[in-house]
């Protein structure tokens, strides 16, 4: 069969992919505690051995993995969960599926290659079920109150106050009670449910992520001396939070980002804006200087 160079080039690049995730997900098999989710990933990675030695017989060379991409989708995955990192690495197929459509009709194999990819995803989707997406809702119980809450509290504090030591000491005391708080109301709510989830993991999830927000927001009070300053900190703090963590969430469930993040940000720099201007009427109104 005679092959073009374009052709002979797109062969190389699905060769090295199909090699270089064979490698992600042999390493990931071996760090998947269930069985039935380690054997899927076993098969799926021998199917990507296959694939790699499918186009090593049109391409006639040997390529190297991408050890580089090996090491970020396993570290990706260690660190943010198995769901997160396989669908990222999943989401970059799409190009690749487009590309063995355009040598289908010099090579066959590429149609059957493509078809076996579809069943790939939809075998992963099937298997996915980690705990922390189990409890994504009350980690986003306690990232939305704190966002809220403390962003609204830091901007009225901010003016009302203006010392850093007051508003880094209030803002602490608010979040601490806050979180507790939250975390004893998701117990409760959970535990009133008909769910699988367990009401004391619920409840930790939500305080974990309300704690960690307020900490996140209150460290530039820590650290700076000028609140204003400080206020606009943690405020871009708290946008890029609602980002990232919007982000994972439209990864793993496949939700779109750009609503739930603008809802989320516009919700809690809207509180700031409003509480920012009552903290100015009310040190008007009480007459305080400090």
């Amino acid at each position: 069969m005679q092959i073009t160079d374009d052709i002979r080039v797109k062969i190389l690049n699905f060769q090295q992919t199909e090699i270089t995730e064979y490698h992600i997900y042999k390493r990931l098999a071996k760090r998947i505690k269930d069985e039935e989710n380690a054997k899927i990933l076993d098969r799926i990675a021998e199917d990507e051995l296959r694939h790699h030695n499918g186009w090593k017989k049109y391409s006639g060379r040997e390529v190297q993995p991408l050890w580089i991409k090996v090491w970020y989708y396993t570290t990706i995955s260690l660190v943010f969960g198995f769901t997160f990192g396989v669908k990222l690495m999943e989401k970059g197929e799409g190009q690749a599926q487009m590309n063995y459509e355009s040598v289908g009709k010099e090579i066959p194999e590429a149609v059957t290659y493509q078809d076996e990819e579809d069943k790939h995803e939809q075998q992963l989707i099937g298997m996915l079920a980690e705990e922390r997406l189990q409890y994504a809702g009350s980690v986003v119980l306690g990232l939305n109150d704190a966002l809220v809450e403390l962003t609204g509290a830091l901007a009225g504090l901010t003016l009302a106050l203006q010392n850093v030591k007051l508003i880094a000491l209030s803002g602490l005391i608010t979040g601490i009670a806050a979180s507790l708080s939250m975390a004893a109301s998701e117990y409760l709510s959970t535990r009133s449910e008909n769910t699988n989830k367990h009401p004391v993991r619920a409840a930790i999830y939500t305080g974990i992520a309300y704690i960690g927000t307020v900490t996140l927001l209150i460290l530039p009070y820590l650290l700076f001396d000028n609140y204003y300053l400080d206020l606009g900190i943690a405020l871009a703090t708290a946008v890029l939070i609602i980002a990232v963590f919007n982000y994972y969430i439209s990864v793993t469930k496949d939700e779109p980002f750009r609503e739930r993040f603008l809802e989320m940000a516009g919700l809690s720099l809207g509180v700031a804006v409003f509480s920012f201007a009552i903290g100015y009427f009310i040190r008007q109104w009480l007459g305080i200087e400090i």
